[in-house]
């Protein structure tokens, strides 16, 4: 594969924006067109969506180390002392509610909490469930202060929270037509800057 021609700064800043706005199938259409993995998740996809339009090649992802992948046909039992695996880790019932013997009845599964799994395991360095548990306490109390906004691939619940800042009395009828409207246009916009990038994939 040869390197592409670099888009326009600005064109690759309103995909960047744009890409957000898709669905999961249709950005795995656009990776399928580019010839690259349609694995992972949306974040993840977009990624690699970005850098080779930036780069002209494939992005080379970390792997998860052995060290933190379960083993096949062992059972993790849901302990204080246990170390949390990919593979054997869930985001099921019983998971929560040995969470809130941990943590409290207000615990929920969170985005950053499976964020933070991640990099502890891309790291070699699984946590135990007691661990998860004081980190989920501590950022928590974090939040509370400090409210983050949602992150870029919740395209939608941003929309929703800015439309009724603007809107407050809008129906739900009139919130969904106007997300519908917005997500046509970002689609239509990314479509138009990557087709040029399609067809000049098409020659390798």
């Amino acid at each position: 594969m040869g390197t592409l021609p670099l888009i326009k700064l600005h064109d690759y800043e309103c995909l960047k924006e744009s890409l957000y706005y898709l669905k999961v199938k249709e950005l795995r259409e656009i990776v399928e067109k580019l010839k690259l993995s349609n694995k992972g998740r949306k974040k993840q996809i977009i990624k690699r969506i970005l850098y080779f339009i930036k780069m002209g090649k494939e992005l080379v992802e970390p792997q998860i180390p052995v060290i933190s992948c379960a083993q096949a046909g062992k059972i993790y039992p849901l302990s204080s002392e246990t170390l949390i695996l990919k593979g054997s880790y869930k985001n099921d019932l019983k998971t929560r509610l040995f969470f809130k013997k941990l943590v409290g009845d207000h615990f929920h599964f969170t985005a950053f909490g499976i964020d933070w799994l991640n990099e502890r395991w891309l790291k070699g360095n699984p946590p135990t469930y007691q661990e998860f548990a004081d980190m989920w306490i501590i950022e928590k109390e974090k939040r509370k202060k400090n409210k983050k906004s949602p992150k870029k691939e919740w395209a939608y619940i941003n929309f929703v929270q800015n439309f009724l800042k603007a809107y407050p009395n809008s129906s739900h009828k009139v919130l969904t037509s106007a997300w519908n409207l917005e997500r046509e246009q970002h689609k239509k916009k990314a479509y138009e800057i990557l087709e040029a990038v399609f067809s000049m994939n098409e020659r390798f």
